[in-house]
């Protein structure tokens, strides 16, 4: 093979398990990102991660309409959160060009710990909660969800799905599978309004956006259906896997650029 085909082979396989990896519990950034860094090392960062939304929006999207076939989506907070979550995202995105993202490092960090160590603790968390369809405080929660999520994912983003998934169960009553489901709705959205932005802002790699989009979306189906035949529990369980190496990875980012 030439070398071209093996960067995309490699692309393609990355964005595969990035896929099966963000159907269940999102996070998939954790290892699209740094594939497309390693294919790219000269690539500008803003193209990049551009390219990365390009690919994600594929298999998020699938994985959001698999989770509707056999999951009651909880659309009274779901659409107006996505909404929010697309006007956050943007702004987000436009933000970088005056702060940077890695002060967020730290805070993240540390939410990221909590979060951690709080579902760890609470074994029964997310795992047979009634979700609040009534009632417009659950609407409002739902929009500030959207908008503080959506703001940080077109900002910095590592740790988003995370973050959607334990503000659902916590603060909307929902188990580990429907806040998935609703954290994907709001997550294309976010990836819309980042696309919408670096596609005006920078050029973007279509042709590799397009291999790794039909790979992620392959690993969106195996994704989607692991947590539909093996319920909360298990995307529970993906959950704290995802969690340790968000806070692992982000934790040796931190000490690498203080040495």
């Amino acid at each position: 093979m030439l070398d071209s085909e093996w960067l995309f082979v490699g692309l393609g396989l990355a964005a595969f398990f990035a896929g099966v990896v963000d159907a269940v519990v999102g996070g998939g950034g954790l290892i699209q990102i740094p594939a497309l860094f390693s294919a790219f090392p000269n690539g500008s960062p803003a193209t990049l991660f551009g390219t990365n939304k390009l690919s994600s929006v594929v298999g998020t999207t699938s994985a959001a309409i698999q989770y509707g076939r056999r999951v009651a989506i909880p659309w009274r907070v779901a659409l107006p959160g996505a909404l929010a979550a697309f006007i956050g995202s943007w702004f987000g995105a436009r933000t970088v060009a005056y702060l940077s993202p890695e002060l967020l490092r730290p805070l993240v960090l540390g939410l990221l710990i909590l979060v951690a160590i709080y579902t760890f603790r609470r074994k029964d968390f997310g795992t047979g909660g009634d979700v609040l369809l009534d009632g417009r405080r659950s609407v409002v929660v739902a929009l500030g969800i959207g908008a503080v999520i959506g703001f940080y994912d077109g900002f910095f983003g590592p740790g988003t799905g995370s973050f959607l998934i334990f503000l659902f169960v916590r603060l909307l009553g929902m188990d580990f599978l429907r806040a998935s489901v609703s954290a994907k709705i709001l997550n294309v959205s976010t990836n819309v309004a980042a696309i919408l932005f670096f596609a005006s802002s920078v050029e973007l790699l279509w042709a590799v956006a397009a291999v790794m989009a039909s790979c992620n979306l392959a690993g969106a189906l195996v994704g989607s259906r692991l947590a539909l035949r093996h319920g909360a529990g298990f995307v529970r369980r993906m959950f704290l896997g995802v969690l340790c190496v968000l806070i692992g990875k982000i934790a040796y980012d931190l000490v690498t650029r203080l040495h």
